[in-house]
């Protein structure tokens, strides 16, 4: 557990920063609240003696000052809906060692097509032609001409993945060992061939090196990312027509609209109605304009609740539904329809973002946290915007400026206040 006078170095301990690169990360803002935060102890006193979670109970610990990093991973696979807070210790233990057992079926057959998966070694160049052609790669074998359509697909991107891994987090002392970058590739290439509806999309690397780094074991990582591009896949849609974040955007767009009518007629002036420029800020969750730490700030706490309480809060336990593991599982076995027969008690499983928009009747889908963050950093940035912006190169310059320079904690306060502002004046549907 953190001292009494823990701050941001021993945070950093657990994520330490390559010496040659500590000068050209943004600053890290964050630091652990002593006594608050969910510790390694607490976190083994939520559960029953046949290994059930008190998920109520560690919502409300985590609202008090996160997760300590020991533990981090762990929790993340609760919050994104991996595990059912009400099995049982054997229950997971059944679970998890099936999930591994799948994982490494789909490695196996990877590997089959691919040698080079699962070496401790990746790609980052082509190892066969537009047309299906082997290309001879050192320490990669493609035996015979690619005929099948998914197949070729999924080679072509292979040192696509391999080249967004060399530039992951690459500060992060993490990752000057190579079988870490493999073990990342390896998630992503796995990944995208089991899920070749979307595939692979650049900024899918930002999201899954957290699980990489917070669970040691591979499959296990694997899972966690596959749980949280649940939430997320449909951001990485992209084609000729539209942008996976587009309908998101569209709701960020009714959210300035409505709390800041000037800015956004300022905007659609502009010819930026659209919200393109956030287009980056969404997909990734705020990766690149924070330091790893803060962003894992960002997904974790989200600083004080002015309509709730005036505790620290958590993204993923803010959006906790309890329904999660099922609605993944059984798409068909759970929902939240019925708002009026959930008592406080049930309430209380749900996190605070979800328990406001069920409390108001609020529905749409598009209404994640994510979007009143952006929402809350244009408005720290009106004054700005409305005097200088001039044109959309202006707008993405002054939020460029963001990078390293915003506050976390205020830029989530700012966010809340937001979401109660707009769910105030939206009409429900």
């Amino acid at each position: 557990m953190f001292g009494k006078k823990a701050g941001t170095e021993e945070l950093e301990a657990f994520y330490p920063i390559r010496p040659e690169c500590v000068a050209e990360i943004p600053k890290t803002r964050f630091k652990p609240r002593a006594g608050k935060t969910l510790s390694a102890r607490r976190w083994q006193a939520a559960f029953s003696e046949t290994g059930c979670l008190d998920i109520a109970k560690v919502l409300r610990r985590i609202q008090r000052g996160g997760i300590h990093p020991s533990i981090k991973g762990l929790v993340w696979e609760f919050l994104l809906g991996c595990y059912n807070p009400n099995s049982t210790l054997e229950d997971r233990n059944q679970l998890r060692q099936q999930r591994r057992e799948r994982y490494s079926m789909w490695k196996t057959e990877c590997r089959n097509m691919v040698s080079v998966i699962g070496s401790g070694n990746f790609i980052t160049t082509p190892i066969i032609t537009d047309d299906g052609q082997p290309i001879e790669v050192e320490g990669c074998r493609v035996t015979s001409a690619v005929s099948d359509k998914k197949v070729a697909q999924w080679m072509l991107i292979l040192h696509q993945i391999g080249l967004d891994v060399v530039r992951t987090d690459r500060a992060l002392a993490f990752y000057e060992d190579k079988a870490n970058q493999a073990k990342l590739w390896d998630v992503l290439s796995i990944y995208s061939w089991v899920d070749d509806d979307i595939g692979y999309v650049q900024g899918m690397n930002d999201i899954c090196s957290p699980m990489v780094i917070l669970l040691e074991n591979e499959a296990d990582a694997f899972w966690c990312f596959e749980r949280a591009m649940r939430r997320l896949r449909e951001n990485f849609r992209c084609s000729t027509t539209s942008i996976g974040v587009q309908s998101q955007l569209g709701t960020l767009s009714q959210v300035i609209k409505t709390v800041d009518p000037q800015l956004h007629k300022h905007l659609e002036d502009l010819d930026g109605g659209e919200y393109l420029f956030a287009f980056r800020m969404l997909m990734v969750l705020f990766r690149r304009e924070f330091s790893f730490l803060d962003a894992l700030y960002l997904w974790e706490v989200r600083g004080k609740i002015p309509f709730i309480s005036s505790k620290s809060d958590v993204m993923w336990a803010m959006e906790y539904n309890p329904n999660i593991f099922w609605s993944y599982e059984q798409p068909d076995g759970a929902s939240d329809s019925n708002y009026g027969q959930l008592n406080q008690k049930m309430l209380k499983q749900y996190g605070k973002f979800q328990r406001k928009n069920l409390e108001t009747g609020y529905a749409d889908k598009n209404n994640a946290l994510a979007v009143f963050l952006v929402a809350s950093v244009l408005e720290t940035k009106n004054k700005q915007i409305l005097k200088e912006a001039k044109g959309l190169d202006d707008v993405v310059s002054i939020l460029g400026d963001i990078t390293g320079n915003l506050d976390a904690k205020k830029a989530c306060q700012e966010a809340l206040k937001l979401q109660n502002k707009y769910l105030k004046k939206a009409k429900r549907p």
